[in-house]
């Protein structure tokens, strides 16, 4: 049986900016997933999905506008993040598994009207679950991330991102994170981040996730992302990028989403002066651009 690691809840005590009620949803196979969830619970539904090695907490400046501009607002914690219940072996983590848990939350929680919001994996996972189940989902904003298929070469600042989470004795989630803003961040913010990680061992999922991106064809979620996006390019409800101009990893991805996407055309697509977490450096601008997105 794998080995289920769960954060002390002190560690989460006192976080700047977080006053949110945690939720949780236990999953088929015994682990538990945390979510946020805002607002009144018959108004549309925002779902803002995170990446790596990020959790809930990149959400923080973003939940307030969009509740306050009548949203019922969702951000989950994915298994291995914040929260949530996270496995001691990086062999326990994939891409499918991924996906998994989290689909077996939207369904648990039956949810519809999707208003998606994705940045980083949030997109590797999101998007895929949007072109599975298309119905549930009526807009999309995709910010600082991809959907890969396993083609071309990868970026330099991938490759060496790839590398550091794989060999680097020290991860220091705050610091990485930090590294990702035009921002500085102050010390508490940069604590925050570090919470869910007690200590090395709880960063299994933190360490592999960058190594699950499929980069060769032959990777085992190449092939379904290409029918993914083979779904994209039929999508014809709305779909906004908004990227931050400095991410080297990302840099040009928000034109592949508007050249291939129906539902992108037309739209007001913005590049804003933002690192790859651009939640941190423009969230309430973020926000207050989405909302006012999700409205048309």
């Amino acid at each position: 049986m794998p080995t289920i690691l769960r954060t002390p809840d002190e560690r989460f005590t006192d976080l700047p900016d977080y006053p949110f009620a945690p939720h949780y949803h236990e999953l088929s196979d015994g682990l538990r997933l945390h979510y946020l969830d805002e607002g009144e619970a018959s108004a549309p539904t925002v779902l803002l999905l995170h990446g790596e090695p990020s959790w809930s907490y990149l959400y923080r400046k973003m939940i307030p506008v969009l509740v306050a501009a009548g949203y019922r607002t969702l951000a989950p914690d994915l298994i291995g993040f914040g929260k949530s219940d996270k496995l001691a072996e990086q062999s326990d983590y994939s891409y499918r598994r991924h996906l998994d848990w989290l689909r077996e939350w939207v369904d648990a929680l039956d949810l519809r009207g999707i208003r998606l919001f994705v940045q980083d994996w949030g997109g590797l996972l999101g998007l895929r679950l949007l072109t599975e189940s298309p119905d549930r989902y009526t807009h999309v904003v995709a910010a600082n991330t991809t959907l890969p298929v396993g083609k071309g070469t990868i970026s330099p600042a991938f490759s060496k991102w790839r590398d550091f989470a794989a060999q680097s004795p020290r991860f220091d989630v705050g610091r990485i994170i930090n590294s990702g803003t035009v921002s500085e961040l102050s010390e508490a913010v940069v604590a925050a981040y570090n919470a869910p990680f007690p200590s090395a061992a709880y960063q299994a999922a933190a360490r592999v996730f960058p190594s699950l991106v499929p980069v060769e064809e032959s990777d085992p979620e190449a092939l379904p992302n290409r029918e993914a996006w083979r779904v994209l390019r039929s999508w014809e409800r709305p779909f906004l990028t908004l990227f931050g101009t400095e991410d080297p990893i990302m840099a040009g991805m928000e034109q592949v989403f508007q050249k291939n996407v129906p539902g992108a055309a037309g739209q007001a697509h913005q590049l804003l002066p933002a690192g790859h977490f651009i939640q941190e450096d423009r969230g309430v601008e973020l926000a207050g651009i989405i909302a006012k997105f999700y409205r048309t």
